[in-house]
């Protein structure tokens, strides 16, 4: 039952059960404390009314003559009534008492020794016949200065308990208060509690915490939890992997765990957008930055990040292969011409026209992949460039090979340079396409040494001189085409590329775009991303 209590009533019945502890043991502290007090002032008091009688002469004198007028009685009911004593008793050395408050008893002798022949006083707690007493014991000095007798004084405790008893009121007062502090604080602890809880119970923030972790290491998004003063709270599994973060990242700040770059801004949220794509150099992700609200209040923000690298290359594969239908269609338009020229000569009766025709169609086709093939070593750039040739006249763009151009490398060493000549045709034929014309591309290829060079020129409008960098930053990109494969990456990916093989690139104003890339021969190896073309 005390489980299914709320939580500010536990806190609530725990504070007050302790204060009640707390308190009740102070006050028997104090009052044990106050009763000790009260009896040693007592004691004193009793001792200082004992050595006072014990100096007057009248009762030395009286003591010297064994009180035969009983003058010590009188002077000691004197006493005992003007201070409020409960006995004054006399007695001589051997213990016989002159007074008394009970008169049968005079002239008896007391059960206990006289301990005031030392010459000193002496102050205690005495159970004698009227009852619990402070006591109070004087010697009484003779003529010649001995001790003849010892004067004997006593309090009753009633009147030390009632001198307790007025201060109880103070102290019940004091406790209560002390009492009434505890329960508002405790009050005020577990409201406080409950709105920094956001009115959640312990067995359901325990449910809640056992739900968040299961779906932050179960789930194949990244997630990045920060707190409002920007330190990173949550990070799962995904997310250490995508980003290649092992150390400890609780507290830290984006800054701190990511170098500077495009990934760090977006995070960060220096770059704002929604389904933002940052290019690492293992992965293509897609991120975004939302703010969280809770009870009205911002709390930071989540940060997921999604692997779409494995996706974007099907989507740039079937972009491509889109690219190659297209390139058949067209062949297939020109076939049909060629085709509808030779049924024609053939109707008008001139087959050596016709012979002479089809000769000439065929060697032309045959003279420009031959001629490739034989400055291209690989066979998969070769194709790629001829590919190329029929996707640029498709859309009205002459794309050139140089004649300068050859290239004697191995076939199984031609990934990476036709993800980077791929990307860099793209773009070259997409900014020619649809402007003034001579729309034309020429692709530069040659060995030099032992790095290859690679020079791709097109008669576009070319690069702002601003952008010369920003250009191969991923995201950057000066077109829009809905339903279209992501833009800003090609550049970025063929940028990562060349510096992964150990490359540099460069680019030059326009008008016109020339791009210029330089690639060690040994660098030439297939990159891991699937990506074959670019925008």
């Amino acid at each position: 039952m005390w489980r299914q209590r709320p939580l500010a009533t536990q806190i609530l019945l725990a504070v007050l059960g302790i204060l009640l502890v707390t308190v009740s043991a102070g006050a028997l502290l104090y009052a044990q404390l106050t009763g000790d007090t009260l009896d040693r002032q007592y004691e004193q008091r009793a001792l200082g009314i004992a050595a006072t009688v014990a100096q007057m002469q009248p009762v030395r004198d009286a003591l010297a003559q064994h009180d035969p007028g009983h003058r010590i009685q009188a002077i000691a009911e004197q006493v005992r009534r003007s201070t409020g004593a409960a006995y004054v008793v006399v007695t001589d050395r051997s213990g016989v008492r002159y007074s008394h408050p009970m008169l049968s008893l005079i002239g008896q002798r007391i059960e206990e020794p006289v301990v005031a022949l030392d010459g000193q006083g002496h102050a205690g707690i005495d159970n004698g016949s009227l009852g619990r007493s402070a006591n109070g014991r004087a010697p009484l000095p003779g003529a010649d200065g001995s001790v003849e007798g010892q004067v004997s004084v006593g309090i009753l405790e009633e009147q030390v308990t009632s001198q307790l008893v007025h201060q109880i009121p103070e102290v019940v007062l004091y406790s209560a208060l002390a009492l009434a502090i505890g329960v508002l604080v405790s009050w005020l602890l577990a409201r406080r509690l409950k709105r920094a809880t956001f009115g959640l119970e312990l067995a359901e923030i325990a449910t809640l915490l056992q739900e968040r972790e299961a779906m932050l290491h179960g789930i194949r998004e990244g997630v990045i939890g920060v707190d409002a003063a920007g330190g990173v709270s949550v990070i799962n599994d995904e997310a250490r992997r995508l980003l290649r973060i092992s150390a400890t990242a609780g507290g830290q700040s984006v800054e701190q765990l990511l170098p500077p770059g495009r990934l760090r801004d977006v995070v960060a949220g220096q770059s704002p957008g929604a389904d933002e794509v940052v290019l690492t150099d293992d992965y293509l992700l897609v991120v975004n930055r939302m703010p969280v609200v809770l009870a009205g209040r911002p709390a930071g923000h989540v940060i997921t990040l999604r692997d779409h690298t494995e996706l974007e290359g099907l989507v740039r594969e079937l972009h491509a292969l889109t690219g190659l239908t297209t390139a058949l269609r067209a062949q297939e338009h020109e076939f049909n011409n060629r085709l509808h020229v030779l049924s024609g000569l053939l109707g008008l009766g001139e087959p050596e026209e016709a012979t002479r025709y089809l000769a000439e169609i065929s060697g032309e086709s045959l003279a420009q992949a031959g001629d490739l093939r034989a400055r291209i070593a690989p066979p998969e750039l070769a194709a790629l460039l001829l590919a190329k040739v029929t996707i640029a006249a498709e859309r009205d763009v002459r794309l050139t090979v140089t004649a300068e151009s050859h290239v004697d490398r191995p076939a199984g060493e031609a990934g990476a340079l036709l993800t980077v000549l791929g990307n860099l045709i793209d773009n070259a034929v997409e900014a020619t396409a649809g402007g003034p014309g001579p729309r034309a591309v020429t692709v530069h290829l040659a060995e030099t040494g032992d790095d290859l060079h690679l020079v791709v020129t097109d008669t576009g409008p070319g690069v702002p001189p601003d952008a010369l960098q920003a250009v191969f930053a991923d995201g950057y990109s000066t077109k829009t085409e809905p339903g279209g494969p992501r833009r800003g990456l090609g550049l970025a990916l063929v940028h990562r590329l060349v510096r992964r093989a150990g490359g540099t690139i460069g680019v030059t104003a326009g008008p016109g775009a020339r791009f210029e890339v330089r690639l060690p021969l040994a660098g030439l190896v297939k990159p891991p991303e699937p990506m074959t073309s670019g925008v």
